[in-house]
């Protein structure tokens, strides 16, 4: 059959037009963005960075649809495996996850990977080589930090406690490990506790947090804790025993509102801060670099800082301590 020169020009326009509406169409993404939990402050700003990064996408021609989902508890590995097994089904074109467990989330990683849908992991890390990238602070480091902090805070001598977070917990596991090979700098501060757990809430915090003060009340010198709500926890326990106020040096982790608060009246003498808005923004950028078919790196380290007392008020913690959720967020 011939084709006159008409229609093959038709053809190719047609072809054309083909080509530029299949390049829109693969400019347009829907991600789930899976945290551990969506009550507290970090996730929040894990959130907001997440959220920063779509308007900037978007600004560039890139639709981004962008779903937000985890678990009601923090220690609900099952709601999770559920929330990445529903986002498999319904083909997003990515999903980013923070663990809760890194060994839980492999087999729902796995499938998802397997259903040709490309999973980053950020926060917290997973025993898989299947993600096609990990945006996290260095954990460890941060532990050391506190430890610096404990070992100058006390002199290099004294009794501590260390308040873990949860069992399987990666990020946390990291944090824990890297304060008590910090403190080994230190020899003459000895461990009092180091085997108990806050659990998911500022409740099942505080409440442990008062079980260890009932034991060690009277003797610890200094005490860490390796996130949000266990910090919140012991230092209103503290209080309620009246060593507050700097009587137990109080190291945290992670830059909450109550914490700020705690550390402006004397009760918390050092917070180890992440950057979760950088967190956010960097894992949508780098999910969708790789769904554009760009090369990334496979680790992704955002930063960690010590903030005291002494240096809160300087300008470069300020978006640290006072990420802009309500510039992203709807209230």
């Amino acid at each position: 059959m011939q084709h006159t020169p008409r229609a093959v020009a038709w053809a190719i326009l047609f072809a054309g037009f083909s080509c530029l509406s299949s390049l829109h169409a693969a400019d347009s993404y829907q991600i789930a963005v899976i945290p551990k939990g969506t009550t507290h402050e970090f996730w929040k700003s894990i959130h907001a960075g997440a959220v920063k990064a779509q308007r900037e996408l978007e600004s560039q021609g890139v639709a981004i649809k962008l779903h937000w989902k985890g678990p009601l508890r923090e220690d609900d590995r099952d709601q999770q495996i559920q929330v990445v097994e529903n986002f498999t089904a319904r083909r997003v074109q990515g999903i980013m996850l923070a663990p809760l467990d890194s060994q839980a989330l492999v087999k729902p990683v796995a499938a998802a990977v397997d259903a040709r849908i490309p999973v980053l992991v950020f926060d917290s890390g997973l025993k898989s080589d299947k993600p096609i990238s990990y945006v996290a602070t260095d954990n460890a480091k941060g532990g050391r930090l506190a430890a610096e902090q404990m070992g100058r805070l006390l002199g290099g001598k004294g009794k501590v406690i260390l308040l873990r977070y949860a069992v399987g917990s990666a990020s946390t596991e990291e944090r824990e490990s890297g304060f008590l090979a910090g403190l080994k700098a230190f020899p003459g501060i000895q461990l009092l506790s180091a085997d108990q757990y806050a659990g998911p809430t500022r409740e099942t915090a505080y409440s442990n947090s008062q079980n260890l003060l009932n034991r060690f009340g009277r003797d610890v010198d200094g005490i860490f804790t390796v996130n949000e709500n266990s910090t919140i926890g012991m230092t209103k326990a503290l209080r309620d025993i009246g060593r507050a106020g700097g009587k137990v040096k109080m190291v945290g982790f992670d830059a909450g509102s109550q914490s700020i608060k705690d550390m402006k009246a004397g009760d918390v003498q050092g917070l180890v801060v992440q950057n979760p808005v950088r967190m956010g923004y960097l894992g949508v950028k780098t999910l969708v670099a790789h769904l554009q078919g760009k090369p990334v790196e496979k680790v992704i380290d955002t930063g960690v800082q010590l903030v005291t007392p002494e240096n809160m008020s300087q300008p470069e913690f300020h978006e640290l301590l006072y990420p802009p959720l309500s510039q992203y967020l709807d209230k």
